[in-house]
């Protein structure tokens, strides 16, 4: 489905499977058809195009409020606007909100964001007033996303492309990584940082990293996140 779609399709949980669900027109019907051997066709609405935009909630943390740009926005609380472009990373999911809830806690420093998607995590980090901020990716455009997304909340980032389990890691007061368990454990070594707020794995995955002190940990909905200080 990537590959016939890259511009994104929807997954749909029913009570015998999963649907995958492409809007498209009659070529892209085609496409399925070879691919999949039969597909089921029906009409949609004349607003199809705008209906993505539907699954992109709002969420309140704590002060914060994270939602993209076409919700309104409340007046009691510091607004992050995302747009997530092709990136990953709306602030709806809850590793990112754990990540947050974690990140209020600490005291404002440098910090360098593993992974950073569209780019939340490195924005709600400015508009704590963490600096100076630091957002890698591998991806091309997660980079342009966070680069985005950066100036429409008129914060500071520096945002660039690195292969963040290869590279060498900047240097930084504070590290991010809202990412997998696996990279978690192959980037630690490399760390130049006191403190590491981690997420996007589950509960059942072990706290303890190697090298860090374990402070903390939260769950939500299935996922967990941790506070580690280097020992």
């Amino acid at each position: 489905m990537l590959e016939l779609f890259p511009q994104g399709f929807e997954e749909v949980e029913s009570s015998d499977g999963i649907e995958l669900v492409a809007y498209t027109d009659a070529s892209g019907e085609e496409r399925l058809w070879h691919v999949f051997g039969g597909v089921r066709g029906q009409d949609v609405a004349a607003d199809w195009r705008d209906r993505w935009k539907a699954f992109h909630q709002a969420v309140r943390v704590g002060p914060l409020w994270i939602g993209p740009p076409w919700a309104d926005r409340p007046a009691d609380a510091t607004a992050v606007v995302i747009d997530p472009g092709r990136a990953f990373g709306t602030g709806a999911h809850p590793t990112t909100q754990l990540c947050v809830e974690l990140m209020l806690e600490l005291e404002p420093a440098s910090v360098v964001d593993f992974g950073c998607g569209s780019g939340v995590l490195s924005i709600v980090a400015a508009k704590l007033g963490f600096a100076p901020v630091i957002a890698l990716d591998a991806d091309e455009n997660a980079v342009a996303a966070t680069i985005a997304n950066a100036a429409a909340n008129g914060v500071e980032v520096d945002a660039r492309r690195s292969n963040v389990l290869d590279e060498e890691a900047p240097a930084a007061e504070v590290a991010l990584a809202n990412i997998t368990r696996a990279s978690v454990e192959t980037l630690a070594p490399r760390l130049r940082s006191r403190t590491l707020v981690t997420s996007g794995y589950l509960p059942t995955d072990n706290a303890p990293l190697p090298g860090f002190r374990h402070l903390r940990r939260i769950t939500r909905d299935g996922w967990a996140a941790d506070h580690y200080e280097t020992t």
